[in-house]
């Protein structure tokens, strides 16, 4: 009785959400609409160019979308992660960046879904093993034909670096119970102290996407949170991020100050603390930078062996909800 009723009111509150609403369709933000209606609306963000707009136009629909973590698994390919392959609903940093970057290069529903699964995944092979689960080495590596790190070029006076070790075999026992033969790495990392930041403003574009760094001191810390650049016509620069309760737009000095008033009381307990940012630039045409690495069909993207179902049988269902 109880996961009947359950399974009613969640059908109940969807139709609420995206079914009653009496707000007109291309006002409606994109996390309450369904995936029927961003397959409507995707083509109408691809008029607005270049591509650097077009993913804080779309950004900025999903302002207030609330926040959650650990949204997203493998499901229904694969059983390791339970969670679904995308969510439209709700976001944490990296979904929200992953989804507007999506769909800022997609003028469908099913395109969406297939770009964002090359952005998610190692060369688009979808499990568990092949996430992009670390934006140091995995993230922003993998997805060098979309955008190109930018840290050292926009004029900061006093570049800091931090070395990471990362544990793959580690975090992959501890977070999924796998066995994962892969040796651990070692990265050193660019960043900008956020005491600098206003050495760089002038440089930051809009559309340029930021990983924040914190940690117990300046050469020991790692990437925690994802966002985008918005850059204002006053030239006051933005961030648009995804972070508990909702997506926000706000200026990044504002960001600094509140992460900030605390760093002594964090520094005297060894605390973890906020040190800066990365910066990274779309290319001028990643589709074409894709299509060299996938070939003319990009996006390329290969579902596990054991997959119940096929991609195109997945999409047709999904188009459904």
């Amino acid at each position: 009785m109880t996961c009947h009723f359950s399974a009613v009111f969640g059908i109940v509150a969807f139709a609420l959400l995206v079914g009653c609403d009496s707000t007109p369709l291309e006002q409606r933000p994109i996390y309450k609409l369904s995936n029927a209606q961003l397959n409507d609306r995707l083509p109408t963000f691809q008029s607005t160019t270049p591509q650097n707009e077009r993913v804080i136009a779309i950004a900025r629909q999903n302002i207030r979308q609330p926040y959650d973590m650990y949204l997203l698994g493998e499901a229904p390919f694969e059983t390791i992660d339970p969670q679904p392959l995308y969510n439209i609903r709700k976001s944490d940093c990296v979904v929200f960046v992953e989804h507007t970057l999506a769909m800022s290069m997609s003028s469908d529903f099913p395109g969406f879904l297939k770009m964002l699964q090359r952005i998610r995944y190692k060369d688009g092979e979808i499990g568990v093993r092949t996430r992009n689960h670390y934006s140091e080495t995995d993230w922003n590596v993998n997805n060098r034909w979309l955008l190109h790190e930018i840290t050292r070029d926009i004029g900061c006076t006093d570049v800091k670096r931090f070395d990471e070790v990362i544990n793959r075999k580690a975090f992959f026992k501890e977070r999924y119970k796998i066995d994962v033969d892969v040796p651990t790495e070692k990265t050193t990392q660019d960043y900008v102290p956020f005491e600098k930041i206003s050495e760089v403003k002038a440089q930051l574009r809009t559309g340029d996407v930021v990983n924040f760094v914190k940690g117990t001191s300046e050469t020991s810390a790692w990437v925690h949170h994802m966002g985008l650049v918005a850059v204002m016509p006053d030239g006051e620069v933005h961030i648009i991020h995804s972070s508990e309760p909702q997506v926000r737009e706000e200026k990044i000095d504002d960001f600094i100050a509140r992460n900030t008033k605390n760093n002594a009381k964090n520094d005297a307990l060894g605390k973890a603390r906020h040190r800066g940012f990365k910066f990274f630039r779309l290319n001028d045409d990643p589709m074409a930078e894709l299509k060299k690495i996938d070939g003319e069909t990009a996006p390329k993207i290969a579902l596990p062996a054991a997959s119940p179902l096929t991609w195109d049988a997945y999409v047709a269902q999904q188009m459904k909800h």
